[in-house]
């Protein structure tokens, strides 16, 4: 008898022991479908409305070379319903730092829109740290907005992944025709910086007309209206993310995954 009733509680045991695991591995189950996808959306935590607050990010890449004037953000965008992963590549512009590419001599050749290292290490940038097929929106700041430009227009850019916007402050025009996504142009009226370039002679109306203008009151300081007028609310805090006026797009960045590039002259 005792012999039967020690079988029976062992059948139990066992059962009890298969019905743990069972729960163990359900639970897993629910963590690894539920919970993860709550932490992803959760690493997005910094969110961002309007272009002034992109143009500070874009400022972030002059820091006397120490950390290179690219970076790129993996974030979110949204403009309604219409939800993207980005990434988001941000370039500053003209600063006068040994053995970095972002002196004259690039303004020149990418104000002729010719091949420069500046171009060729944003590329070189891109294709290091973002997935191909990937979603890219482009910020520059003068000689930056010009490069991005010329990224957007890159061949193996566009066959690789999909440029969604470009956001120009300050910047002159710049490889028109060939560029993929939407381009908007941002200038002061008295910043005389995004009319310098061969686009101005070979493509003049699209020049003049392809730019948002809004007058910061600069008058003769023009170098001030170039350097100051972007991070204005007052002038451009009705502009989203994408730089459309009265638009609605706002994007949110995984600050946690900012990459800082050099952009040497020579490879």
């Amino acid at each position: 008898m005792n012999k039967i009733m020690n079988v029976k509680n062992f059948f139990i045991v066992k059962r009890n022991v298969a019905n743990l695991l069972k729960s163990i591995i359900i639970s897993v189950f629910c963590f690894l479908v539920f919970i993860l996808p709550i932490n992803v959306k959760a690493a997005y935590d910094v969110e961002y409305h309007n272009v002034t607050e992109i143009c500070s990010l874009v400022y972030m890449g002059y820091n006397r070379g120490v950390n290179g004037p690219i970076i790129i953000t993996k974030g979110l965008y949204q403009n309604g319903e219409n939800i993207k992963e980005i990434y988001l590549v941000t370039l500053s512009g003209t600063e006068i730092i040994h053995g970095q590419s972002t002196g004259y001599y690039t303004d020149i050749l990418s104000g002729l829109n010719l091949d420069n290292p500046y171009q060729r290490n944003v590329v070189r940038a891109i294709q290091e740290y973002v997935p191909k097929d990937s979603n890219l929106i482009f910020a520059g700041h003068s000689l930056g907005g010009m490069i991005a430009q010329q990224v957007a227009a890159n061949e193996t850019i566009k066959n690789d992944y999909n440029v969604m916007n470009t956001i120009c402050f300050g910047s002159p025009l710049l490889s028109a025709g060939q560029r993929e996504g939407i381009v908007n142009r941002l200038a002061d009226k008295s910043d005389v910086v995004p009319f310098l370039s061969g686009s101005l002679i070979n493509n003049t109306k699209r020049a003049l007309r392809e730019v948002q203008k809004e007058d910061g009151g600069y008058k003769n300081r023009p170098l001030e209206a170039h350097s100051k007028s972007y991070f204005r609310t007052d002038l451009w805090g009705n502009y989203d993310v994408t730089g459309v006026k009265g638009g609605q797009a706002v994007i949110k960045l995984d600050t946690s995954t900012r990459r800082y590039f050099k952009s040497p002259t020579k490879w």
